[in-house]
């Protein structure tokens, strides 16, 4: 098996030749992000790892690395949501509930759940812009 030319990180977390993964997703249409070849998620941000953006140098990585940023562009750009973020920071903290823990008891606990795990997934996004920044965005 061939060393991989330049080692990608999928958002899946699988890694890749970059190369590799981009004739993956030539290989299918152009408007939307390819799926892993391992777990079919789509990849929608490839990450470069660190030895590769040394050797920007070589030609060839470096038009590699410009198709991974063009890749990353096209399909890494979320919304943070940071609105929604404070809004439920408030909700929890705030004494006014949808279910009332007083009255429900455990189950009540369930509306601030549900908002913690939003809170939760707009962290995750944001940690995912910042590495959408860092690989490939403007």
């Amino acid at each position: 098996m061939e060393t991989s030319l330049l080692p990608c990180q999928a958002n899946c977390s699988h890694w890749f030749c970059g190369n590799c993964i981009l004739l993956v997703w030539h290989h299918g249409p152009a408007i939307q992000p390819c799926k892993c070849p391992l777990c079919r998620r789509h990849i929608t941000l490839l990450v470069p790892n660190e030895a590769s953006l040394k050797q920007r140098h070589n030609p060839d990585v470096a038009e590699i690395l410009n198709r991974i940023e063009r890749y990353n562009r096209l399909f890494g750009e979320r919304t943070t949501g940071l609105i929604q973020m404070i809004l439920s920071a408030i909700y929890i903290i705030s004494p006014v509930d949808i279910i009332p823990e007083g009255i429900l008891g455990i189950v009540g606990l369930l509306d601030d759940l549900l908002v913690v795990l939003i809170c939760f997934l707009h962290v995750a996004a944001i940690y995912r812009s910042v590495l959408f920044f860092r690989h490939g965005g403007t």
